[in-house]
């Protein structure tokens, strides 16, 4: 079996959670079956087992804080629209979590100490009264109760120790990239307010990073962006009293509580590598926790004063380490082969200088190149260990990943800069990138493949049709194709989403929604085309996709189309290598091997 599939096949698991009044209750996920699913683990013993079993895997779950119920999410065949299971720790029948609560798609979640659940739920409608997001406080025993409802954006953020306050997320000003922070109580009644955004007239977000860890102690741990990236502050919602942290870090900072509240641990990225430190809240102190240089993609403080990580690089497959020393969890099983080291190219763009990562197979250039853009596209491309690009290395092509405007872990700035001109800037910086891949030798100009998964699938079906020249080939997997008709058929958030970035609707700005279309350039596009779409993606719906495919039908251009049945990308390990290998014979057909 050749490497690129021993990677993909590989047993691996995410970061555990552990229950917080029951640390050694833990909740992981792993694609030790071929499915990525929830498994449960109590450290206690060493026992572990699997919670859930479907046929298109299981990702989000979380434990309650006395470690006695695993919730999972359940929709259809990844569609993400559905209702919270749960099942008891040690086993046993799964059981509607909210009985009497009607499918949605899931927009946070928060479990009490006595038992109260805080629903966050968001439904397609164009008014309150019809969908936009809601909040529903289900007590023991009791029906679950709306105290929240509106036609933008909202979410669950956070319930604090006593279960007295409950912090939402809401972007009721009508952005939907910058958030605003509303602490309430149960009963729905407002406590406090803290709005960046002045109403919707400053482009500052706020975001939840958790109620402090002790009860009596009303302090809300908060993300902003005042200072232009995003870092931490402390807010008590009931003086309004705000503690700045002067955490003197390049980038963006993030953080979460220790257990006992004295100390924050901070997970700071900066240029797509991250690092751990800990600020001690008495002294105002950093202290650096010691990992490699890569990718920290989750950490949790234990009670015992260790820290939990999982990391990865590009060159080596991730593992979930502790500061003890140790190995966190292995997965039983073969390990994933190792690939190449990334190398970090930065060129000057039309809006600044662009950071790209760039992994190169052995022997001199030029080589036949793909240039793997990212999703979100508020995400960022890091050191970290990617089964996919690594394939792409073992069959002798270079891999180019463009944190192209948009992208976040480079300032406020860089993130926010792509509005009304969807699209089209992330692309400008991807051409300045192309120039340099071109003229630096590294790259083969005749054997350029532009690919990418959700935006990045969307950015290659505009680049390849925006910039027909640039491009020898070009794969999309579960790619916005037709702005107009995917904005009309997605799930709501991320119409408001679309709303924040183009300035409206396709009906009140709809030279922005064509100009940013793929389906507008569609009649450009030359080269062959491979495109992979999810029959039931709620975010890139499969209608819009078709579209798209006629219009290339109707020109005669080289092209493909698998559709299979998953939402938006697929949990099934067989399923994504099957994808990756028609991906490979595709470039194989029509660009030479």
């Amino acid at each position: 079996m050749p490497d690129w599939e021993l990677r993909f096949r590989a047993p691996r698991a995410g970061l555990p959670e552990w229950a917080e009044d029951a640390p050694d209750r833990s909740l992981f996920v792993s694609n030790a079956t071929g499915v990525f699913e929830l498994y449960a683990w109590d450290r206690s013993t060493g026992a572990q087992r699997q919670v859930t079993d479907r046929p298109n895997g299981t990702t989000d779950g979380v434990l309650t804080p006395d470690g006695e119920w695993i919730w999972w999410f359940a929709d259809t065949d990844g569609d993400e629209f559905g209702v919270w299971m749960r099942q008891p720790f040690h086993g046993g029948k799964d059981e509607p979590a909210v009985p009497g609560l009607a499918p949605s798609y899931p927009s946070g979640l928060a479990l009490g100490r006595d038992g109260t659940a805080v629903i966050g739920r968001s439904v397609d409608g164009s008014a309150a009264e019809e969908g936009g997001s809601s909040v529903h406080v289900a007590r023991p025993g009791g029906e679950p109760v709306e105290i929240y409802r509106h036609a933008e954006s909202a979410g669950v953020g956070d319930l604090s120790h006593d279960g007295t306050l409950l912090a939402l997320e809401h972007t009721e000003h009508g952005d939907a990239m910058h958030s605003a922070l509303r602490v309430v109580t149960l009963d729905g009644e407002t406590v406090a307010e803290l709005d960046d955004t002045k109403g919707g007239t400053e482009e500052l977000g706020l975001t939840v990073m958790g109620f402090a860890p002790a009860a009596g102690d009303p302090r809300l741990l908060v993300g902003h962006q005042r200072n232009g990236r995003w870092e931490p502050m402390l807010w008590n919602p009931l003086t309004g009293e705000e503690t700045a942290l002067e955490i003197d870090l390049p980038g963006d900072i993030g953080a979460g509580w220790t257990p006992d509240g004295s100390a924050l641990l901070i997970d700071h990225s900066h240029q797509a590598r991250d690092e751990l430190w800990w600020y001690d809240l008495t002294r105002r102190e950093l202290s650096r926790v010691e990992t490699p240089p890569g990718t920290v993609s989750g950490a949790t403080a234990r009670p015992d004063g260790s820290v939990e990580y999982l990391w990865s690089s590009a060159a080596r497959p991730p593992e979930i380490r502790s500061t003890t020393g140790r190995t966190v969890l292995d997965p039983p099983g073969h390990k994933a082969p190792p690939s190449v080291p990334v190398t970090d190219v930065w060129v000057d763009g039309p809006g600044g200088r662009v950071h790209a990562l760039v992994q190169k197979p052995a022997g001199d250039g030029p080589h036949p190149c793909v240039f793997d853009i990212h999703g979100g596209p508020t995400w960022h491309d890091s050191d970290a260990f990617a089964s996919a690009t690594a394939a792409w290395v073992d069959h002798g092509f270079a891999v180019v990943r463009v944190n192209y405007r948009g992208s976040t872990g480079y300032g406020r700035e860089w993130t926010d800069a792509l509005k009304h001109r969807v699209g089209l800037i992330e692309l400008e910086d991807i051409a300045a990138v192309r120039e340099w891949a071109v003229e630096s030798g590294l790259a083969d100009p005749r054997r350029l493949v532009l690919s990418g998964g959700s935006w990045g699938g969307y950015l290659t079906l505009l680049g390849l049709g925006t910039q027909p020249d640039a491009w020898s080939l070009g794969l999309a997997a579960v790619p916005v194709a037709d702005y107009v008709t995917a904005y009309h058929d997605e799930m709501e958030a991320l119409k408001a989403m679309d709303r924040t970035l183009l300035g409206g609707t396709p009906e009140e700005v709809p030279e922005r929604f064509e100009a940013s279309s793929p389906l507008t350039y569609v009649d450009h596009v030359r080269v062959p085309v491979y495109i992979s779409a999810g029959v039931n993606d709620p975010r890139c719906p499969i209608r819009q996709v078709e579209n798209y495919v006629r219009r290339l039908e109707e020109r005669g251009v080289v092209h493909e189309v698998y559709r299979y049945d998953a939402g938006h990308g697929s949990l099934v390990v067989e399923e994504r290598i099957k994808q990756i290998r028609m991906e490979l014979d595709f470039v194989r057909r029509h660009l030479g091997s």
